[in-house]
């Protein structure tokens, strides 16, 4: 519960242009580190595996087939999310909307 004696001061303008400042300059280098990890990896992915002279792509999506066949749920929902087969949730609001409580239902619907 917030009281008078764990309540954090406000901020003035300029300590909140600051922290916002250091805020952006750091999700910038964050984004630039994403992208520059998702080049290298597409990279790898396009290079031929020596062995097999399969792309690594292949390789990875033949391990992650044979790992669904086997049971591991969470390779089969990336497969199925990933060949557009995700069901999507819809939100349905029974009652008044100016009642304090509505009751709101999940129900899952199949993409088409």
């Amino acid at each position: 519960m917030a009281n008078s004696e764990n309540l954090k001061p406000a901020r003035t303008k300029s300590e909140a242009r600051e922290k916002g400042k250091k805020g952006g300059i750091k999700s910038g280098e964050k984004r630039r580190e994403r992208k520059k990890l998702r080049e290298l990896l597409e990279i790898a992915l396009q290079l031929q595996n020596k062995e097999t002279g399969e792309q690594n792509d292949f390789a990875i999506i033949a391990a992650l087939i044979k790992k669904a066949v086997n049971g591991d749920t969470k390779a089969f929902e990336l497969i199925r999310d990933t060949i557009g087969e995700k069901p999507t949730d819809k939100q349905e609001i029974i009652g008044d909307i100016k009642t304090t409580n509505p009751v709101i239902n999940i129900l899952p619907v199949k993409a088409n």
